[in-house]
């Protein structure tokens, strides 16, 4: 048996289980012994039915049997009662007012009930018990539960993840077959045995068997610690190759004046922060030498991420190319247009929709409007260009090729679009600096897309507004430098944030009316974009923009004009609709959570959002980010009507979390780090994501990964790794 075989080589797997295994991808003995346990199962507290004795406080594995409902002799009282049986003896289970117990559960369905045995000698039974429903029991020989066993620990069993037709016990079962066929000994460690060492965590060998049949809770916890820092450490290995191949290659080094970068900024109508002052300077550092800058700036929503992004672009635009200049800084206050046409260093800007594209042009325009700088925008709908020949105070519509021409020959230094930016027809003539705003995705290859046809790696600069942990962060951006905002521009009033829940409504209206007299705006989250169909069934009552912005204007708000904004809406229709709400011609716009990253209408100062116990503590975090954009005091009202302590007591985290990175921390605890960050985008599974709440191994194992792959060739000296990284890469891709 090797670990490449094929399940099928060895066992005999009927339909259903292949089908079920299909699903779970796993097909070979490697793929069986990497499909660890959920969690584990303590049963030694269990006793076998046959040893129960009255009084005693019970918990016991096994099967039920003859429930139906019934009236007491005397006091006419409705009883639910059964059996359970576990193959040493039965005992009757009793719950006392509760008939409707019997039809919950079924005859032949696998429990553990824990209760206190009552009746007299002879006619025990477990009385009021509670009940857990199990797909199946432990384990099946039931003397290795009731019966003294010499290993008085064996009592931990693993549960597994299942889907229909395989069953948690199927796993466990020939996991152990696999021990018994000698698949140990087939196996090499590919982790270093030095680097096990110093974090003390078991070679591959020790750490199977410990994970799917510990003697002890601890074995376990050792194993599964194993297993999460080698997940981890596998991409942390892939993020530093990331790295050193930029590392190696040739970039641009751009020097800039910093009078010149202070006299930009000083035409800003604001002052920047500390924060903000900080990330120029080690965004300018970073330009100023190899290799090419991968930095993530993190900030929470109207923390100024647009005004770093600017000024470090700026720095590039009015840079020259090496050729006789490199690292040459223009004075560009006195420079004519037609001196910086077809040599300046470029930026790419890209942004995830063509909303935010188109925000950011017009933002740009601002900050550059007095300089002789050109800046393009393409997208999906058609393509821009600042400033226009006929009036140079606007942007005029130009064909795509004319403007494709310009930003090939260097007559355009920045240009701003969606992911039509790294089409093939898109090519720069000296591409410098690409930012991308929210992209989580974007790495070394789409980086290496966009400079296409020059040697030289451009500096990359990513931007997020989602806050995330710094565990996760450390994982998933691990080619990148971090810099966090962590401050809000001065004059930002802290938004006032209510969980309203049922029957609280009408209070909310009156205030978000006020807002509205005074002149304010509002937004309306709704999780659905239509209603569901009447025909289908469904037992989720979830408000739809559709419903509720007829719902609001003839119940609630029959003064004001609303209007609507989804993602099924075409790129027009949208820029329609935001562009009558950022001219207030719109009081209230209905919307999905389309308008969670980047809308920016400063008179926007009330947000509801409906269903808020379905998004998660970040999402609503930026959901009402959308309204402290302005100087007037923004309010944000949590909906929900779900009558579960756990979610209100999350989103009462809403209001005390002081910014966006405490929530996301918060979050992490809560709900864990699959619901706040997809795991598809991580590459990480339920351990993994377990793992990173765990500052310290995701350190180590960064650090690890760097150290190797700085002093060696993976794919030549860890071949088993390297292997690793291949395998995780083409599921990613298949993905």
């Amino acid at each position: 048996m090797k670990p490449s075989d094929l399940l099928t080589d060895h066992f005999r797997v009927d339909t259903p289980h292949q089908k079920a295994l299909k699903k779970l991808k796993i097909a070979t003995i490697e793929d069986l012994l990497y499909h660890l346990p959920a969690r584990y199962e303590d049963i030694s507290d269990v006793q076998s039915v046959a040893g129960l004795a009255l009084g005693q406080e019970a918990v016991v594995y096994g099967r039920l049997s003859g429930l139906k409902t019934r009236k007491a002799w005397k006091s006419r009282r409705p009883i639910a009662e059964g059996y359970i049986e576990d193959g040493s003896a039965k005992i009757k289970v009793m719950w006392f007012n509760q008939p409707y117990l019997a039809k919950m559960y079924s005859d032949g369905m696998y429990v553990k009930v824990a209760g206190k045995v009552a009746g007299s000698e002879g006619k025990e039974y477990i009385a009021n018990p509670e009940v857990e429903k199990l797909d199946s029991l432990p384990v099946d020989r039931h003397d290795s539960i009731f019966k003294n066993t010499e290993d008085l620990d064996d009592t931990i069993y693993p549960i597994y993840r299942e889907t229909k037709g395989v069953t948690s016990k199927w796993f466990y079962h020939h996991a152990l077959k696999c021990f018994e066929k000698g698949i140990l000994d087939t196996l090499e460690d590919p982790i270093p045995s030095e680097i096990l060492k110093r974090y003390n965590l078991p070679e591959l060998k020790t750490a199977l068997v410990w994970i799917h049949s510990p003697k002890k809770a601890e074995h376990a916890e050792s194993a599964r610690k194993r297993f999460a820092f080698e997940e981890v450490f596998y991409i942390q290995v892939q993020k530093a190759l990331d790295r050193e191949e930029v590392s190696v290659a040739d970039t641009y080094t751009i020097k800039t004046a910093k009078k010149h970068v202070a006299e930009f900024i000083d035409r800003f109508p604001f002052t920047l922060t500390k924060s903000q002052d900080r990330a120029v300077a080690e965004i300018l550092k970073d330009f100023s030498h190899r290799p090419a800058m991968s930095r993530l700036l993190e900030g929470d929503v109207g923390s100024g991420k647009t005004a770093v992004a600017a000024t470090t672009a700026y720095a590039v635009a009015t840079s020259r190319p090496p050729e006789g200049m490199r690292g040459h800084s223009l004075d560009i206050e006195k420079t004519k247009s037609t001196d910086l046409e077809y040599g300046n260093l470029q930026v790419a800007y890209m942004a995830p929709t063509e909303i935010l594209a188109k925000q950011h042009f017009e933002s740009f325009i601002e900050y550059f409007h007095h300089l002789p700088i050109q800046i393009g925008l393409i997208t999906g709908s058609g393509c821009m260009k600042f400033p226009s020949k006929v009036d140079p105070t606007k942007p005029t519509k130009i064909s795509k090729t004319q403007l494709l021409k310009w930003v090939k020959n260097g007559e355009i230094p920045i240009l701003i679009g969606t992911h039509a930016l790294i089409y093939k027809s898109v090519e720069f003539k000296h591409l410098a600096y690409v930012i991308i705003d929210e992209q989580h995705r974007f790495g070394t290859g789409q980086r290496k897309a966009l400079a296409k046809k020059d040697a030289r790696m451009p500096h990359l600069l990513s931007m997020t507004a989602t806050p995330i942990p710094r565990t996760l962060a450390l994982t998933i951006y691990g080619d990148l430098d971090i810099t966090l905002l962590d401050e809000m521009p001065s004059g930002r009033k802290p938004i006032k944030t209510e969980v309203i829940g049922p029957g609280q409504q009408e209070k909310m209206y009156e205030s978000v009316k006020k807002e509205l007299k005074a002149g304010r705006q509002a937004y309306v989250i709704c999780p659905r974009i239509d209603e569901p169909d009447p025909d289908k069934a469904t037992a989720l009552r979830l408000k739809s923009v559709t419903a509720e912005a007829k719902r609001l204007k003839k119940d609630i708000f029959p003064e004001y004009e609303i209007g609507i904004l989804h993602g099924k809406m075409t790129p027009s229709e949208k820029d329609k609709v935001m562009k009558q709400f950022a001219e207030h011609k719109i009081d209230i716009l209905v919307a999905t959570s389309v308008v969670e990253v980047g809308v920016n209408v400063p008179n926007a100062t009330n947000i509801i959002i409906e269903g808020a116990e379905r998004f998660g503590l970040s999402q609503l975090h930026q959901l009402r980010g959308r309204v402290i954009r302005g100087t007037h005091q923004p309010y944000c009202y949590a909906v929900t009507d779900s009558k579960s302590e756990k979610t209100r007591d999350r989103l009462k985290a809403l209001k005390t979390a002081k910014n966006g990175f405490e929530l996301a921390e918060h979050d992490l605890q809560f709900r864990g780090s699959g619901e706040l960050y997809g795991q598809k985008q991580s590459g990480l599974t339920d351990l993994g994501m377990e793992a990173i709440k765990n500052l310290k191994l995701v350190e180590a194992a960064r650090s690890e990964a760097r150290g190797l792959a700085e002093k060696h060739d993976i794919a030549t000296d860890f071949p088993l790794i390297h292997h690793k990284l291949q395998t995780i890469q083409a599921e990613l891709h298949m993905e």
